[in-house]
């Protein structure tokens, strides 16, 4: 410090020379290199300083901040279960979270199987809707088709048939696998009730129940379809019985009166 006050006398005392005195004296020129020198050992001084303090600091190291930094450490290789706070690693805590991950995964089977069941049901009714337009067709036009529009008429409605048949298996697949999801979401609902999980056990059972709602209203659907199928399976014969008396009370109408009376 003392060196210090005698740089800034010397500055003080130089600055009142004028620049070429200043310049041309050889103490003035001592005096600057003096200054330069104080100057470095203030500088080196601050820095030793602020090193030593910051030092300080770090030793001073709150115990609360390097025991969170050690449980950290200890607890990243535990286990591969993702978790915040150590003293959650319980076996409760982790049967908990298993059972939330069973959820998940049987929610995700189950909205597949029903996502696929609907489809194939839809597709199967709509199958049936075209059968039945197709016989309606046929039976309106009984009795006004030649033979050969009769019969490409028949090969679409049993190519039709084929159809139906073909999409009525793929509904009984699917339904299979429709099934043994509800099993697998009630046993994991009740897995995540009795572990505590349960947000999840109620999530499940809400998406059990709505995909259960879609499945009956378009089983409806199909029943309806089914049952006017029937309805029209019922008219055909019935048309056709007609049509063959018809027929036969025609040829008895054309045979001769000879051939009809007794010898």
């Amino acid at each position: 410090m003392q060196a210090f006050r005698h740089c800034g006398l010397c500055v003080s005392r130089g600055l009142f020379l004028s620049r070429t005195d200043f310049l041309l004296s050889e103490g003035n020129m001592a005096a600057i290199r003096r200054v330069a020198v104080c100057l470095n050992l203030f500088r080196g001084t601050a820095s030793a300083f602020c090193n030593r303090k910051s030092a300080v600091q770090l030793l001073r190291v709150p115990e609360v901040t390097r025991t969170d930094v050690v449980s950290f450490s200890v607890g990243s290789g535990l286990c591969a279960v993702p978790f915040t706070q150590v003293e959650n690693l319980s076996h409760e805590s982790l049967i908990r979270r298993a059972s939330c991950l069973i959820t998940d995964s049987a929610n995700t089977y189950l909205s597949q199987t029903t996502l696929a069941l609907l489809d194939a049901l839809t597709l199967y009714t709509k199958a049936l809707h075209t059968l039945i337009a197709l016989q309606k067709r046929y039976l309106n036009s009984i009795g006004k088709l030649t033979p050969a529009e009769e019969d490409s008429i028949w090969q679409v409605i049993i190519g039709q048939r084929a159809e139906v048949g073909d999409r009525l298996d793929a509904c009984k697949r699917f339904e299979s696998n429709f099934l043994n999801a509800i099993s697998i979401c009630e046993l994991s609902a009740d897995a995540a009730y009795s572990s505590g999980a349960e947000h999840s056990s109620i999530a499940l059972k809400t998406s059990l129940q709505v995909a259960q709602s879609k499945v009956e209203e378009m089983r409806r659907l199909q029943t309806a379809a089914e049952k006017s199928l029937a309805e029209t399976k019922a008219d055909e014969i019935q048309r056709m019985a007609e049509y063959a008396s018809s027929i036969k009370l025609n040829d008895l109408e054309d045979v001769p009166e000879a051939y009809l009376r007794e010898d």
